[in-house]
Parts: structure tokens; sequence; C-alpha cells
């Protein structure tokens, strides 16, 4: 089997990559990546090394560097990560995000349709070669928000609220119109907040775990009330492989992770299980940037409420009944579990965080962050 991950330097894609090495043998992997802010090649620089995986520089949009990745290497599999993923640069930057999020879309399935099909049926629609599909891995933002109740279905309406969502939301569409209109094999996935190694520091948790261990301020949006449901990162790879060789064609898969929890107890739990690791583990204290053996200035004074974000949505609650009962699949991670897993991985690759957080990212968090 060929895949063609895109954005597969980046959180999410680098997981799967890694997660498909790890369980199959028989396989070629191409990672089509433009190693924007969030896709660091080192992020799978020692999976490089492995001779079934390939990477490629390159952008989505553009026809010229995805054309000869199906030319070459006969992709079967197409899974697109690639995405400008962040609402807060969203709100900064609109028109990137459509470009990216929408027009690389369209760009990958025209070239898959180009690629992959064989002629034409009876009523004229395309005929595709045998066992060929495109998944489009999308997010519960798309649904909009939910009150204090409830939880989002495939069903739920597409309701965006932020240019991000909006983007995904129509990113998502034409996915379905090309798998109507040309009946070509398609899937969505709509997942809930990912957490988990090689996240990138932009993204709540893993820039608490950051400013904890830099001794800084905790930035909170507002009061901290607004509510996510929490999906480790590789029950969401188990998730997508499962879509990929099981899922029914044209259709649309929630992913969640049975995990709701308020955002200020996010930031409470990662204060107390950062400090929790440091006093089991004298190794681990040597990545604080401030020194001493007293680590009781790690507790909830580091939390500071910054100005809420435009538009924010309050609270996103995913229900993956139907990927469990068509599909078999359910979230393995309790999040108590995941939480100390997440951290314990960051505490022992500070290089990584190092290297993804030098130049343009120390321009961005001063810019959302440092006046508020």
């Amino acid at each position: 089997m060929t895949y063609l991950v895109t954005g597969g330097a980046g959180f999410i894609g680098a997981n799967f990559v890694k997660y498909l090495l790890k369980n199959y043998r028989d396989i070629q992997i191409i990672v089509l990546d433009d190693l924007t802010y969030a896709g660091n090649l080192g992020t799978i620089k020692d999976d490089l090394k492995d001779e079934r995986l390939i990477f490629v520089k390159g952008n989505i949009k553009d026809a010229e560097a995805t054309c000869p990745i199906f030319e070459k290497y006969g992709v079967q599999w197409l899974v697109n990560f690639a995405a400008e993923s962040h609402v807060d640069r969203s709100i900064e930057n609109p028109q990137l995000f459509l470009e990216t999020n929408i027009l690389g879309t369209q760009n990958l399935l025209e070239t898959a349709k180009k690629y992959w099909a064989t002629g034409k049926d009876k009523n004229g629609y395309p005929t595709y070669k045998d066992g060929v599909k495109y998944l489009q891995v999308s997010t519960d933002e798309v649904y909009g928000s939910l009150g204090e109740t409830g939880f989002f279905t495939e069903k739920t309406p597409l309701d965006p609220r932020s240019p991000y969502s909006a983007s995904k939301a129509g990113a998502d569409l034409i996915v379905k119109a090309y798998g109507e209109t040309y009946k070509m094999p398609v899937n969505i996935t709509r997942c809930s907040n990912n957490y988990g190694p090689y996240h990138f520091p932009e993204k709540l948790i893993p820039l608490i775990i950051k400013n904890i261990l830099e001794g800084k301020q905790l930035p909170v949006y507002g009061n901290g009330s607004n509510i996510r449901d929490w999906l480790y990162v590789e029950d969401h790879c188990k998730a997508i492989d499962l879509v990929l060789a099981k899922g029914k064609v044209g259709e649309v898969y929630n992913i969640g992770g049975h995990n709701e929890k308020k955002n200020i107890d996010i930031v409470k739990l990662t204060i107390s299980t950062v400090r929790n690791l440091l006093e089991e583990n004298k190794e681990y204290k040597k990545v604080l940037k401030r020194s001493g053996e007293d680590i009781s200035w790690i507790n909830e004074s580091l939390i500071s409420y910054v100005k809420d974000r435009l538009g924010h949505d309050q609270r996103y609650a995913i229900d993956p009944t139907k990927i469990t009962t068509e599909l078999g699949w359910y979230p393995e991670t309790r999040f108590e579990e995941g939480i100390v897993k997440t951290i314990r991985w960051y505490l022992e690759n500070q290089d990584w965080v190092e290297e993804v957080t030098s130049g343009d990212y120390q321009h961005y968090y001063r810019q959302m962050y440092g006046n508020r």
C-alpha cells in the first residue's frame, strides 16, 4: 500500500506516520509538507532513516508539487492533514487559511481524480482504480459551539464561527462535492482536540508545559470556562487507520475522546502534573530554566487571565457512536493517563521543543500574548 500523507511533518500527521511505520511492514509513505511554522522535519528525522518513508517539500496548493508524486509513486491512499490550523492565526490572516485549507484541498482532490480515474461508466461518471481513497482530516470546530448539553453528531449542521473553522468547513464541502459529482471514493473524519507528543507549543497543553518550565505566566483566555473534548493523538491515528481500511465510502466519521474538560481545569491539572513529575524524578529538574531545588513556585499563581479570543466557542463535545458501532473504534486513553504520558514526553524531549520554538514562533508568541 502506498500512502500520500500531506502535512506529515506536523503534529497529528507525524504521529500518524509513526503509527503506520510501527504497525505495517509492506507499505510506502510519501510525506508532502511545506514546513511552515507547525511543520518541522525534525519531528520525523529518525523515521526518514526507514526506506519505507520518503519526504517531499511542497505546498498542497501547487499542482507542480502534487502531480509528480502520483506519477512517480502510484499513490493509493491520500490522507490530508495539511492545513493552517490555529484559530488565533486565522483571525490575524484569514486569507491564508482560505487559500491553503480550501484551494489546497481542491488541488489534492483534482490531482487524485486525474491519476485515479480509469474511464467513465454508462452514466458518464468517472470510474477509479481499485482500492484508492481520499481521506480529509477535519475538526469538530466546523459544527460551531454547543450549549451546556448535547453533542456533535455527523448530522449536526455545519456552523463555523472563526475563519479557521470556516475554511475547514469549506474544505469538507469540497471533498463532499467531489464524492457526489465525480463519485470519488472519499471519507471525512472530524476529531476533537488532540494532545500528545510533538504538539506545537502554540496550543494549550504544550504552551502551558513550556511556560511552566521557563517560569513564565500561563495565559488563559477569558475566565477559562470554555470546554473542549480531548483525544489522545495515538487514539486518533488508530481511528483514521480504521476509516481508511473499513470506512464506508462517502461517509463522515466523528472521532471524540469522551474527555470533556474546562480549559482552566486543564491548566491546573497540567501545573500539578508537571510539579509531581519534577518531584519524582530529579533528572527532569534539569530542564527548568529557573535554577534551584525549590519548585514550590510551580503553582496556580502562574495563571494569567488574558483578553478572550474573538468569537471564542464555548463548548465542543463529540458523539463517536457511529465509528464505534460501525468500525469498532473507541478511545483507549483516559485523559488522566494521557496527560502524564504527554508531559513526560515533553520533559524528555526538550531538544525538539527548542528546535521548533525558535525564530518565527517567538515573534508570534510576543504578538499574541505579550501585551495582554
